[in-house]
């Protein structure tokens, strides 16, 4: 009995090792090597993906196992059934894909995974024919370069590349000149001017973006969420602020995807005596190559056709600028605020939007050319100064000039009385 199970334990440890260890070769016609029996597992390691081909025999006893008893690492990934054939099962999956893990050596990086079989019984039956086996999957990539004559290709993602997919972008908005050609040295303009906005995002390695202004407030402080305040842009990229008297649109076409240029009328806040604004714009960005849709869009509103009309994209996605709603329910930025009153916002500080702010925006012409809080005082109180100043010398001297008159008269009547004596 004992001889038995001696016989049978090593019959296992040799099927076991028919598993991992290397098949004897021999060479076809062409001069290259082949196995003479295809091992049950074959691994090949590619540059970013990972392909396992499985015998359906897998333990050699001519039973075949069931494809779905089959997985692929700690996520348990599904073989493909499309390449399932009558003997083979497939695995393609990407080298950081099914919780694989990665260790780096000196030499080289190791991705490391596992195959598992885990038998499920037949229909009604609580019974099992195969037994669970998991087969350990190694890939091994050099670290040092190599010389071939075809193109070197990296077997893993560089370093340098994952830090830029995970940086921000760098968003910014600035005063531009009328022919948009250079930025505004001085931000001064009169009552009536144009202001030439232009928004970027400079995008560094990262795929070809697109960028929008989702909403965009004038306010007295560099705050965007103080009160009183004007919006400019709301509803994910309509620009309201040329629904009233003033002009303001977005420039179509672009000039590139990655920048968005506008003009806004200027104005002050009527009952404020302060003559500097600051806008705040929330900016972000989607590929490229997506369709502008309702929450990606830039619509500028015709008073002549009355109607809005966008960038770029389908004529459609600014239909919902005239409601006010625009894509889900309650994304709209202060959807049911008044001007002059102001709540908290919540924002995603995430990689592909920011909040920019531009300014002081000076304007001429108010009582205030010194865009100082409280500077309008000072020259009222000058002035008011000088007025009372020049009243009271002109008062002292209509007194000095009677009083100077009413002694001469009086000199005048007492001479004759002296003659007569």
């Amino acid at each position: 009995m004992a001889l038995r199970s001696k016989l049978f334990l090593c019959f296992l440890l040799w099927r076991g090792a028919e598993l991992y260890s290397p098949q004897p070769f021999w060479q076809d016609e062409a001069g290259l090597l082949m196995p003479s029996k295809p091992p049950a597992v074959m691994v090949e390691c590619q540059e970013a993906q990972l392909v396992v081909i499985v015998s359906k025999d897998l333990f050699g006893t001519g039973k075949l196992i069931s494809p779905a008893d089959l997985s692929l690492g700690p996520a348990n990934c599904e073989p493909l059934t499309s390449r399932d054939t009558d003997t083979m099962v497939r695995f393609e999956v990407g080298l950081h894909e099914c919780g694989s893990s990665l260790q780096v050596t000196d030499n080289a990086l190791v991705y490391s995974t596992f195959l598992l079989h885990n038998p499920r019984p037949v229909g009604n039956l609580s019974i099992l024919r195969t037994n669970r086996a998991e087969v350990p999957i190694e890939c091994h990539f050099p670290r040092q370069g190599n010389v071939s004559s075809w193109a070197v290709l990296p077997t893993w993602v560089p370093f340098r590349t994952t830090v830029f997919s995970e940086e921000k972008l760098v968003f910014s908005l600035r005063l531009m000149e009328e022919n948009w050609s250079t930025e505004k040295t001085m931000p001064t303009f009169q009552l009536g001017d144009r202001a030439h906005l232009q928004a970027q995002v400079h995008t560094g390695s990262h795929v070809p973006l697109r960028l929008f202004v989702d909403h965009c407030v004038a306010t007295l402080t560099p705050d965007g969420n103080t009160s009183p305040f004007h919006t400019i842009v709301d509803f994910h990229g309509c620009l309201v602020d040329g629904l009233t008297d003033a002009s303001s649109a977005f420039k179509a076409p672009r000039s590139r995807p990655e920048t968005l240029q506008f003009t806004v009328d200027v104005f002050h806040f009527a009952n404020d005596s302060r003559n500097t604004i600051y806008i705040t714009c929330h900016l972000k960005v989607t590929p490229a190559d997506r369709v502008p849709d309702q929450l990606n869009k830039a619509c500028s509103f015709s008073k002549s056709s009355n109607r809005w009309s966008p960038v770029e994209g389908p004529t459609d996605i600014c239909r919902c600028c005239h409601k006010g709603r625009c894509g889900n329910p309650g994304r709209s930025w202060r959807p049911t605020l008044q001007e002059g009153h102001s709540v908290p916002r919540s924002r995603r500080h995430v990689t592909d939007e920011a909040d920019v702010t531009v300014g002081p925006l000076i304007f001429l012409g108010k009582t205030s050319d010194h865009g100082a809080e409280g500077s309008t005082s000072r020259p009222t109180s000058v002035m008011l100064g000088l007025g009372l100043a020049t009243v009271v010398t002109l008062t002292l001297a209509t007194v000095a000039l009677g009083v100077s008159r009413r002694r001469r008269a009086a000199a005048h009547l007492v001479c004759p009385v002296s003659d007569s004596q």
